[in-house]
């Protein structure tokens, strides 16, 4: 298979896994209302092929979607590059601005990532990503969301899906946001509490969790940082991925 056709098919994977399963759209507006409403900002960190933009659109929210990787750019160009409510930002997010390199998937994107212990964690960790191969890598310019408030102002929600970088885009974060998520994943718990602290390090929050994008929360009242690993401690030996998610108390 050539490095060109690889790429095709990993991005054909990443629509049709996140933008062609029926009722998804309407689920995800159901779900982000109790965030985001009309004239409120939204940034998608890791915006990949931008399965929440439209969602958050249909809300009436204005979005800066960031994603560095071409060919999810590409798509986000297409899909959404009309749109005067969407600004799509080809960086990456960090602790401190300046350059990095992002380890990418041809035939998997999902899984490119700027954290190389990641990478080395998961594979190790996890059988399912034996057969997944880190490609090739890209330069990036690295911005910060401090930065990213400056130039467009603080935004009511902000998700993070970055591949185990999760904890270095809110080192560059100096102000609690209204809400926010996270990713998790199981076999990269650490990531996860490394987030987490970074979180809390912000101000005094609540927390949930959503598994892998069913777009319902786990438990039935946001609970406290205790509450919280106990409730990822009987999500986690099913091995799924899925979301924290974080409020100001």
């Amino acid at each position: 298979m050539t490095a060109a056709l690889a790429r095709a098919r990993g991005i054909a994977r990443s629509l049709a896994m996140y933008r062609a399963i029926p009722g998804r759209r309407r689920r995800m507006v159901g779900f982000y209302a109790r965030f985001l409403g009309p004239g409120d900002l939204a940034f998608d960190v890791g915006a990949h092929v931008g399965s929440r933009v439209g969602a958050w659109r249909k809300l009436g929210a204005r979005v800066v979607a960031l994603e560095p990787q071409p060919d999810c750019l590409r798509v986000l160009r297409l899909l959404h590059g009309r749109d005067g409510g969407v600004v799509i930002d080809p960086r990456a997010v960090g602790a401190s601005p300046g350059r990095a390199t992002l380890g990418m998937s041809s035939a998997n994107p999902t899984v490119s990532s700027m954290s190389a212990e990641w990478i080395e964690s998961v594979t190790a960790a996890d059988s399912r990503f034996s057969t997944v191969r880190w490609d090739r890598s890209i330069d990036v310019e690295v911005t910060t969301l401090d930065a990213l408030i400056a130039e467009h102002g603080e935004p009511a929600f902000c998700k993070i899906d970055v591949e185990g970088f999760e904890a270095d885009v809110l080192a560059g974060l100096s102000r609690p946001l209204r809400a926010l998520s996270f990713e998790y994943l199981p076999f990269a718990h650490d990531a996860a509490l490394a987030a987490l602290d970074q979180v809390e390090r912000l101000g005094e929050y609540r927390f949930t969790y959503s598994p892998v994008e069913t777009m319902r929360f786990a438990s039935e009242r946001w609970l406290t940082r205790d509450e919280l690993l106990a409730l990822l401690e009987r999500h986690r030996p099913l091995g799924r991925s899925g979301d924290v998610y974080a409020r100001r108390a």
